[in-house]
C-alpha cells in the first residue's frame, strides 16, 4: 500500500473534517483516511491504484480545493 497526502483548502471546523474524511472514504481503493485541520491536509492509504484526480474531484465536490499532493 503507499500512503499520500494531499492539501485541502477551505476547511475551517470539526464537521469540515467529517465531510472530507467520508468523501474520500467512499472511494474504492482508499483506506484509513485521516484529515487534520490544523495542516489542511488529508492523508490516506491506496489498497489498488487510484488516479490523483479522482482523489482532487472527490475534494472540489463538497466544495473544498484540493491543494498540491505532498
Amino acid at each position: 500500500m503507499s500512503r499520500k497526502t494531499i492539501e485541502v483548502k477551505g476547511m475551517s471546523c470539526n464537521h469540515c473534517v467529517q465531510s472530507v474524511t467520508e468523501a474520500l472514504s467512499k472511494i474504492d481503493g482508499l483506506a484509513n483516511v485521516k484529515v487534520d485541520l490544523t495542516f489542511g491536509t488529508a492523508t490516506y492509504e491506496e489498497t489498488k491504484p487510484v488516479s490523483d484526480e479522482v482523489v482532487k474531484a472527490a475534494i472540489t465536490n463538497i466544495g473544498f480545493t484540493p491543494g498540491a499532493f505532498r
